[in-house]
């Protein structure tokens, strides 16, 4: 990230500076110098409790040079007197700083008196602090030290690199965080455990400043639900942002500094323009002379009093309108408190939902304010920037989710926006010059914390955007937990993110709100449960991952290790298997099976175990945390304990095999396509709950993952068994397996011969994954992005000439259905569409549209399931070698995968199973 200046813009000719800086001597920590300054003071006092918890050792403070002896760390803004007196011992030139914003110039050295030196000096206030931070990663210090109590290492001599170097510029000018929805976590953690205001005030925000530091990020939009009192309504909340340089803005429903929800009180008159504008004025004035000495950044504009439609307005080319006469109302009050052009000040206009209907229609801002595109709530930014749009002086940024209540459905509670998509949007955004302001909903700020710092590392260094997410994920999980635990740390969530991806552990209720429905029976039991199983058996898996590496984890970390990484994945993994589980109950009971009732005792205690681990997090640290997480916001449908029913025995009475979809009664076959490993499930079941033991016999290129066990109460009288094939010519005709006194056959059938190094077909499906096309020219691998996790991006300057190849082969023949998954990506600029064009062994191609209008049902399926599926009847396909294409026809698509599917084809809800 850092590079160092050339030597001959900073160094007087002839001195040496040291290349590493001991921060203490044997017993002697060094003395921190500061400015005198509110912010240098803070700076100081976080390093000084760094350096105490890596050493144990604590380092005295001071505002006097001539008061450290010995080692010094010298902090503070270029231009103030203890910053030059030290640049001079050092024989330091500052003139790199000179001009700059949030850079800082770090060295260490000897002065004359034979003092060690090390200088942060920053060019201005946050430069300064970056700097500190700096010094504080060196020494193994994470940004989430309090807010999720990882631990550093105990180094006993703690060393930082005392090379020259000045920091590079941030890449997004304002880089911040919004904390929203905060009603079952923030707020009441604050008001009843850690904030002595009674709620998130001055104590809370000091805190989430020092995060905001150590992500080096430098925006707030405060809290602002009901449940909260206003920012500015809480004694010394101002003053602590300022103290912390912290930059304050408000939310695209919050005009002119103002938080309507919590400050228009009735007796005011109603929130209309068109009938109460002076009032409005007199209520917009107040706020902005009050905060004219301060760092803001304005929202201009007009919108209900709480995240609505404008009041009064007829149409939305009247509000486009009067939007005309607002702005300048708004401009001209701001360009007389502060007594300079409006120009001159920080404004934004915020995009979001019916705002960008306006701009759509014409809406004319002023060419100064920074135009703040937002996604769509779930993670798609709804629209960016034209050529001409992207001229206008006052920029762009964007306002991003992972977080949101509202329509179709919460996601409040886990953090589990893939990293590849958020990728993706910012480098639509860095490419479209949406590089001003980059804002992020967190929610409660826990349990997003990965998702947070992904976000601000790129905004401050859009470097960060060239790599794979998971490389940044893995050196992030390396920095909490250490370099012999990062990997696997890393695996886990990764594999986390791509369950959650396929659908988020809220939406697994199938349900919608606003207005609230009730759950219904999940996608995942559609073709008979063995997709659903598949499902669980993933979650199984990663939660004995977490588990196994909770267990290695050195003690310090143990608390970190829970919030990060381990409360997430199983109460994802929980949730999932509550749901699940009734739904295969209930699907096991159709089909006669022993094993609904363990499957709804299994629900139960993923229910209890919902509950413990929310309770056994509100208790880490010795109730540190206590009243932060809730396992039910908003009390949806999706959260509530169940009922739970308990099933009759089946009168049937014996062994027999349950095929996996689209099989379902006994006596079928597995079809194996020659030359090809795969691996089939069936399952072992003694019905009407007979205790009986069970074997395989040996057969010829197929192994069963177990060779023998017993049918008992303790797995529902049932044993999914997976079949390995090993690809060979000649397989036998049957895998028999002896059940008490019954022998059952397996029939297995060999068709076709596979193709070498081709997708081939499975279960009546070639599934075709974006990323293994053989010819790719223009477009851009997304690594973890989609359900194949190798989604393809289509350029974002212009259209590719050259569309995506693939080959295929397919061993029987039918009706084929091409069911093309692309990523739910919303039109690149007003002017762009979201379209491909697909043909099939060179034939007419057709075009696939997956643009969707507003909140269409389309867009909530869409966005619930992160999948726009779309179809085409491409007509009959005979067996053999075939070629499909995939043009894009817009900037930016991102096509997933392309399942073939002939008629009879199980109809999966995710990505059919590759082998």
């Amino acid at each position: 990230m850092y590079k160092p200046l050339p030597l001959m813009l900073a160094l007087v000719a002839g001195l040496a500076h040291a290349r590493a800086f001991e921060l203490e001597a044997p017993g002697q920590p060094p003395v921190i110098v500061h400015d005198e300054q509110a912010t240098m003071r803070l700076a100081a006092d976080m390093l000084g409790r760094d350096v105490e918890r890596v050493s144990g050792l604590v380092p005295a403070r001071t505002t006097r040079l001539a008061d450290c002896p010995r080692r010094c760390i010298v902090v503070g803004t270029a231009d103030s007197p203890l910053v030059r007196d030290a640049a001079r011992a050092l024989g330091v030139d500052l003139a790199p700083l000179a001009g700059q914003s949030e850079r800082y110039l770090r060295v260490a050295g000897a002065d004359p008196r034979g003092r060690a030196l090390l200088l942060v000096a920053g060019a201005d206030r946050r430069g300064a602090v970056y700097g500190v931070v700096d010094v504080a990663r060196e020494l193994g210090v994470s940004a989430w030290e309090w807010w999720a109590d990882v631990a550093p290492a105990h180094v006993d001599r703690p060393v930082v690199d005392g090379a020259l170097r000045v920091s590079p510029a941030p890449s997004v000018a304002y880089r911040g965080i919004f904390i929203n929805d905060e009603d079952w976590g923030l707020q009441p953690w604050a008001a009843k455990t850690f904030d002595p205001a009674g709620d998130i005030g001055p104590t809370t925000y000091a805190r989430v400043f020092e995060l905001l530091w150590r992500l080096k990020a430098n925006l707030i939009w405060p809290a602002m639900h009901e449940s909260t009192k206003p920012f500015y309504a809480i004694p010394d909340n101002a003053q602590v942002a300022d103290d912390y340089a912290i930059v304050v803005g408000t939310s695209h429903a919050e005009p002119m500094m103002r938080n309507n929800v919590g400050e228009w009180k009735k007796d005011f008159g109603p929130f209309n323009w068109f009938t109460n504008r002076d009032r409005l004025l007199d209520y917009w004035r107040g706020r902005i002379e009050a905060v004219k000495g301060t760092e803001t950044v304005t929202s201009l504009g007009l919108r209900g009093v709480h995240d609505s439609a404008m009041e009064g307005a007829a149409s939305l080319e009247q509000a486009r309108d009067t939007l005309q006469d607002v702005f300048r109302a708004q401009r001209a009050m701001l360009s007389r408190a502060r007594n300079k052009p409006a120009e001159r000040i920080p404004q934004i206009f915020t995009m979001y939902k019916e705002v960008l209907d306006y701009w759509n229609l014409g809406l004319a801002v002023p060419a100064d304010v920074t135009l703040v595109w937002p996604d769509d709530n779930y993670g798609y930014l709804a629209q960016l920037g034209t050529d001409k749009e992207r001229r206008r002086p006052g920029g762009a940024g964007i306002y991003y989710h992972v977080s949101y209540w509202g329509r179709p459905h919460d996601y409040l509670w886990l953090g589990t926006t893939h990293p590849s998509l958020i990728r993706d949007q910012l480098e639509r955004a860095w490419t479209m010059d949406a590089r001003r302001l980059w804002v992020l909903n967190v929610g409660d700020i826990k349990p997003a914390e990965y998702l947070v710092q992904y976000f601000l590392d790129a905004a401050f260094d859009a470097g960060v955007l060239r790599q794979d997410p998971a490389r940044h994920l893995e050196a992030w999980a390396a920095a909490q937990f250490g370099q012999e635990h990062g990997r696997e740390a890393a695996a886990i969530l990764r594999e986390y993110y791509r369950l959650a991806w396929e659908r988020r552990p809220e939406f697994m209720g199938w349900s919608q709100t606003e207005p609230t429905r009730p759950v219904r029976t999940t996608a995942y039991v559609r073709t008979g449960g063995d997709e659903a199983e598949r499902r669980l058996a993933d979650y199984r898996a990663l939660v004995a991952r977490a588990e196994a590496l909770a267990a290695r984890m050195p003690a310090p970390l143990r608390d970190a290790w829970f919030e990060l990484v381990l409360y997430p994945v199983r109460s994802a993994a929980n949730l999932n298997t509550r749901i699940l589980k009734l739904d295969l109950a209930a699907e096991y009971a159709r089909q006669q099976r022993p094993s609904s009732n363990l499957y709804v005792s299994q629900a139960r205690a993923a229910q209890a175990a919902l509950v413990a681990d929310a309770a056994a997090y509100n208790a880490l640290h010795g109730g540190k945390w206590a009243g932060i997480m809730d396992v039910n916001p908003r009390r949806l449908p999706v959260f509530a304990e169940p009922e739970y029913p308990a099933w009759s025995a089946s009168a049937r009475r014996g062994c027999g095999i349950v095929y996996p979809a689209p099989f379902s009664v006994d006596g079928d076959r597995l079809t194996l396509t020659t030359g090809r490993p795969s691996t089939r499930t069936v399952t072992l079941v003694s019905y009407g709950g007979q205790d009986v033991s069970w074997s395989v016999r040996f057969a010829r290129g197929v192994r069963a993952d177990a060779d023998e066990g017993m049918l008992d109460a303790a797995n529902g009288h049932e044993r999914r068994i997976a079949l390995r094939y090993d690809g060979s010519a000649a397989p036998a005709p049957a895998l028999s397996l002896q059940c008490g006194d019954k022998r059952l056959d397996v029939h297995l059938k060999t068709e076709g011969k596979a193709s070498a190094g081709v997708p081939g077909e499975r279960e009546r499906a070639v599934v075709l994954r974006a990323g293994t096309a053989d010819s790719a020219r223009g477009w851009t691998l997304l690594p973890g992005l989609g359900t194949s996790g190798m989604a393809m991006r289509a350029r974002l300057d212009q259209v590719p000439d050259a569309p995506l190849t693939y080959r295929f082969a397919t061993t029987s023949d039918g009706d084929a259905l091409l069911r093309l998954v692309a990523v739910p990506e919303h039109p690149l600029t007003a002017g762009d569409g979201v379209r491909f064009a697909v043909s099939l062994d060179g034939g007419v191609p057709a075009v696939i549209d997956t643009a969707t209008a507003g909140r269409s049902e389309r867009w909530k399926e869409d966005v619930l399931s992160n999948m726009a599926v779309r179809t085409w009847r491409a007509g009959r396909l005979e067996p053999g070698m075939h070629t499909l294409t995939v043009r894009a026809l817009d900037p930016g698509v991102v096509l997933d995968r392309i399942d073939v599917l002939l008629d009879g084809a199980p109809d999966y809800y995710g990505m059919p199973p590759l082998d």
